[in-house]
């Protein structure tokens, strides 16, 4: 008897290609397109409608997977899921930003939207197996890293359960990213020189300060220089900065460029660094919340990526009693950001992850951030 997937179509490459090797594969394979955003009116807090778009790129993702699945003959289906993605994804995303931190979104997309609800609308639809163009793997229940190094994206999957994992499929984690370009062009499909999206899960590219302007309201504030405690201009809102940054900080006059290196949310400062002084953005160690463990090893003594594109660097991990991990890292690393995931790997195994709390730098909590 045939078994059925249902894949996630994004109206991309990735999940296109998805679909076709699973029907190779001898799959009953079906589509089902995800709509998270209301694009085509922005609400802001209070459920007013704000900003009206002439062109609504979630549409065109749309048209793109339906083209997609009339090439490969087969059904796609359609659910919204706009008011999950607004209570469980959106929400923290606004009330990390007025924590003064950094979020990333889609890791929380993934959680409650990509692998729950989404995954039970498949069963529903009477699938054995959900899938998704994840570049991935699972092997003996284990999440491995996709085999293309520079498109892994097993850092967007580690804050998912076993459960989620289950009964999941990732048909191109084991192919580059050039190898499913070429079977999309290939096979003719529509999608097969389209641009891979960018920007906030399934809200996309835009201007981020006047987007985070419908639901947020700026608070301008002072610059101060970390050295010398001197304000050497005027913020446009601490929501629309992140450590490390060094473009569009605002600060002119000065022959030296500046990054960020700092906020106080309290007093609404943001303070900032001469770009020839790097000290101010290392840090020795960082304290995780809301640690989630995929697999069943806890290392004492394993590998973490601060960001998406941040390269593997060696940690201890301590566990404290409130659940609570100290990731410590002793040659330093630059620019870990509150609100950011710490994701832990074991060679090629994702283990799980955490959300920076606080950093510190020999053993100190930094007191600009």
């Amino acid at each position: 008897m045939q078994e059925k997937v249902i894949v996630g179509m994004s109206g991309g490459v990735d999940s296109a290609v998805s679909a076709y090797l699973l029907k190779r594969q001898g799959y009953i394979v079906e589509g089902l397109f995800m709509r998270n955003w209301d694009a085509m009116v922005n609400n802001d807090t209070l459920g007013n409608p704000t900003l009206n778009e002439e062109i609504c790129p979630q549409e065109q993702d749309y048209n793109d997977a339906k083209k997609t699945c009339e090439i490969l003959d087969i059904p796609l289906h359609r659910v919204d899921f706009v008011k999950e993605y607004w209570d469980n994804v959106f929400t923290y995303f606004l009330e990390e930003l007025k924590k003064g931190r950094t979020p990333n979104p889609d890791l929380l997309c993934n959680k409650y939207i990509k692998f729950d609800v989404f995954k039970k609308e498949a069963l529903k639809l009477g699938a054995k197996y959900m899938a998704t163009g994840h570049y991935a793997r699972i092997e003996k229940n284990k999440l491995l890293r996709g085999v293309d190094t520079n498109k892994d994206q097993t850092y967007f999957l580690a804050q998912l359960s076993n459960e989620q994992l289950k009964d999941v499929l990732f048909p191109v984690g084991n192919l580059t990213k050039e190898e499913v370009r070429k079977i999309a062009l290939d096979l003719n499909l529509n999608v097969a020189n389209k641009k891979d999206s960018t920007g906030i899960c399934f809200i996309g590219e835009r201007n981020f300060q006047q987007f985070l302007k419908n639901y947020l309201q700026p608070k301008e504030g002072d610059i101060v220089n970390v050295a010398t405690k001197e304000v050497i201009g005027k913020h446009m809102g601490l929501m629309n900065y992140t450590i490390g940054q060094r473009k569009n900080v605002g600060i002119s006059g000065y022959q030296k460029r500046h990054y960020v290196c700092g906020k106080n949310v309290l007093k609404n400062i943001l303070y900032v660094a001469f770009e020839d002084d790097e000290s101010y953005l290392i840090s020795t160690s960082c304290l995780l919340e809301n640690v989630n463990f995929i697999s069943s090893v806890h290392p004492t003594f394993c590998t973490a990526k601060f960001r998406y594109r941040s390269k593997d660097v060696p940690v201890e991990l301590e566990y404290l009693d409130n659940k609570e991990i100290l990731v410590k890292y002793k040659n330093g690393v630059k620019a870990v950001t509150p609100g950011q995931f710490c994701v832990f790997y074991l060679g090629e195994e994702c283990l799980g992850s955490g959300v920076i709390k606080e950093i510190y730098k020999d053993n100190k909590k930094l007191w600009y951030l």
